[in-house]
C-alpha cells in the first residue's frame, strides 16, 4: 500500500496539473487523498511545501526520463524535441508544470519560482552539455534557443497548436 504521503503528493500532483494551484485547496486534496488533515500536516507544513514537492518530484521524473533517452549529440536533441512534441499534443496534456507554476506565481523570489529557475538552468544545461559534445559552435546561445524551443512546443502543445509544434521542432533541429 501507498504511504499518506505518496497518497498526498500524488493526489495533489494530478489535481495541481488538472485545475492549476491556486485552484485546489488543501482540504481538497486531503479528502481525494483519504488522509486525516494531521497526517497531511505531518508530511508538509503547508500548501507551500506541498507545491513544491509536487514540481520537486516532476523536476526528478523528467531529468530521469531525459538521462534515459537514447543517442549522442543531435541526435539525442532530435529524440528529446520528438519526445517533447509527442507529449504536448496528447491527450490529457494541459502545458507544462513548470511554465503553469510560473504563471501562478509571479514573484521571482517565490520558492516555486526558484524551482521553476532551477529546472529550466538544469534544462538548458543539458542541451548545452550535448551540443559541446557534438562539437557544435555557439553551444550558449543555441543551447537558449533549444530552452525557448521547449517553452514553445509546452505552449503550443497545450493550446493544440501540432502545426506550429512541429514548426517549431523542424526550425530548432535545422539551426543546430
Amino acid at each position: 500500500m501507498r504511504s499518506a504521503r505518496t497518497r498526498v503528493l500524488e493526489t495533489a500532483t494530478l489535481l495541481f496539473y488538472l485545475e492549476g494551484i491556486h485552484t485546489v485547496g488543501v482540504d481538497r486534496v486531503i479528502a481525494d487523498a483519504g488522509v486525516a488533515k494531521a497526517t497531511f500536516y505531518h508530511h508538509f507544513k503547508s500548501k507551500e511545501e506541498l507545491v513544491v514537492a509536487y514540481l520537486a518530484t516532476e523536476y526528478e521524473r523528467q531529468r530521469e526520463l531525459f538521462a534515459g533517452v537514447p543517442g549522442v549529440g543531435v541526435e539525442r536533441i532530435e529524440t528529446i524535441l520528438a519526445k517533447l512534441a509527442e507529449v504536448s499534443v496528447g491527450p490529457g496534456f494541459r502545458g507544462c508544470p513548470f511554465l503553469n507554476a510560473a504563471a501562478e506565481f509571479a514573484d521571482p523570489d517565490h520558492p516555486v519560482r526558484h524551482l521553476v529557475d532551477d529546472y529550466r538552468a538544469w534544462y538548458r544545461s543539458l542541451m548545452r552539455d550535448i551540443l559541446v559534445a557534438a562539437g557544435r559552435s555557439d553551444v550558449d546561445l543555441k543551447a537558449d534557443l533549444l530552452l525557448l524551443v521547449r517553452d514553445g512546443i509546452a505552449v503550443a502543445g497545450g493550446l493544440g497548436d501540432k502545426a506550429a509544434v512541429e514548426a517549431g521542432v523542424r526550425t530548432a533541429l535545422a539551426g543546430l
